[in-house]
């Protein structure tokens, strides 16, 4: 049997499709062998092979080496099977090749339905490869219909859908208009929407970055990280790996030119570009921008909280308008932020200086942090706080002491073994001992029993 310009075809489909010539050999082998075994019916197995070049196709049955032929579809007689190959012995399986009968309109029919379906599914396998290449990159689309509140997005050898959830809020398209668009997610699965796509991704800001700043290509540069309210406001912090380099003014460009091409493309959604910094207070600092901030006191390390004083001029500029500034501050700095006013600290600053005494390094970070607390009032007050916790503190150890010191007052008169004193007197053994000796008390051995003078000597003399 003869295939017409069956090379041809198929060099055009790998050119067109991008479906490799070898992939649709192999389907339309197994598509027309599947055919002509439902069309024979005599449930023999069934094999063909092309000659692509020539456009010519063999069947063959393949059939077992058997002594007596009970069916002749199936099995062949030894000598029968060593005409074919010589090496052929009882319960080998060879392949006698023969021509079909009648393989006519029905089985050309069913080998067109299975070839399509492979075609399909080579279509879907080399698109997903194409596009899991693309995940988290920007790419060109044509609006190609409006349905309802989402637009059909023709992405060249495929479609998606941009849901009205994953578009910037206000923005409209016209039939046939080149969008740019985010890809989110491909999912092989998914047969209606396999690739997925958005326009209020956090990640299309950074992709844009990426796109219209070559020093960010080039690693001069760093995107650190971003935070989005897709059509309202955005915040990028962005760090530079060459001192001579400003990335604040790389990013924005000369007379703002690179940034405006952003903020077009995303529908005059308004960004702030701020250099990214390794201390958090700092980083935290310049997130809230352009609100001045007074101080950053981190109260949580392991919870990632701080909390965030300025003046009371500037607290409706840092939180922002329905709080949008410090959203973003949260989700660009990975803290939860609890923003006041210097008045509003003055009066609750007790409560903040106890969330700090339960950590000793942010005791020890506010003691050393001279140039932003011990010089400014609030660093007073937190220094001074501390301060008298810590008098407190020893106060309410001597007084312990004293009361433990009242509790053997009534046992002086008796003898008393050293393990009984110490305990008493809330210390170690040995510790006990070495002051004690210290003070010239000398005490032999922890087993030792002190004798009343001991006793009132070292209440005495050594925990006064």
């Amino acid at each position: 049997m003869i295939i017409d310009n069956l090379d041809q075809v198929a060099n055009q489909i790998e050119n067109e499709r991008g479906i490799k010539k070898e992939f649709l050999y192999e389907a339309l082998e197994q598509a027309l062998a599947s055919a002509c075994r439902k069309h024979i019916g005599d449930g023999s197995q069934l094999e063909c092979t092309l000659n692509p070049s020539a456009g010519t196709m063999q069947f063959f049955r393949v059939k077992e080496v058997v002594e007596d032929i009970f069916s002749e579809s199936t099995e062949i007689l030894v000598e029968e099977a060593q005409k074919i190959d010589k090496k052929a012995e009882l319960g080998d399986e060879v392949s006698v090749e023969f021509i079909p009968t009648d393989f006519g309109r029905i089985a050309a029919q069913i080998a067109k339905q299975v070839i399509t379906q492979r075609l399909r599914e080579a279509e879907r396998d080399s698109v997903f490869e194409e596009f899991q290449l693309k995940i988290g990159k920007v790419v060109n689309g044509t609006v190609q219909q409006v349905e309802n509140r989402s637009y059909l997005i023709n992405l060249g050898r495929t479609e998606s859908t941009l849901n009205y959830y994953d578009q910037i809020p206000g923005e409209k398209f016209e039939l046939n208009e080149v969008i740019r668009v985010y890809v989110t997610n491909v999912d092989r699965n998914n047969r209606r929407n396999m690739v997925a796509i958005s326009r209020s991704h956090s990640g299309l800001l950074r992709a844009l970055f990426e796109s219209e700043i070559p020093e960010i290509n080039d690693g001069i540069i760093e995107v650190m990280s971003v935070a989005r309210e897709p059509g309202i406001r955005a915040k990028v912090a962005v760090k530079t790996n060459n001192p001579s380099i400003g990335a604040v003014g790389t990013c924005v460009g000369q007379m703002g030119g690179r940034i405006q091409t952003i903020i077009k493309e995303l529908g005059n959604e308004k960004i702030d570009v701020l250099e990214w910094d390794e201390d958090i207070k700092t980083f935290i600092a310049n997130s809230l921008k352009p609100a001045n901030i007074s101080n950053v006191l981190i109260t949580d390390v392991e919870e990632k909280q701080a909390t965030v004083v300025v003046e009371k001029d500037q607290l409706s500029l840092a939180i922002g308008k329905a709080g949008v500034n410090v959203r973003l501050s949260v989700n660009l700095t990975g803290w939860k932020l609890n923003v006041i006013s210097t008045e509003e600290f003055n009066e609750n600053h007790k409560s903040i200086v106890d969330k700090i005494q339960n950590n000793k390094d942010l005791i020890q970070d506010i003691q050393n942090d001279t140039n932003s607390l011990q010089n400014s009032q609030l660093g007073k007050a937190i220094a001074n706080d501390i301060n008298k916790e810590k008098e407190k503190q020893i106060e309410e150890t001597k007084e312990k002491l004293k009361e433990k010191l009242k509790s053997i007052q009534k046992q002086e008169e008796t003898e008393m073994k050293v393990s009984v004193l110490a305990k008493l007197l809330n210390v170690k053994t040995a510790e006990l001992i070495e002051k004690a000796k210290a003070k010239g008390i000398d005490i032999k051995s922890n087993r030792s029993t002190l004798t009343p003078d001991q006793v009132k000597n070292i209440k005495e003399k050594v925990f006064v």
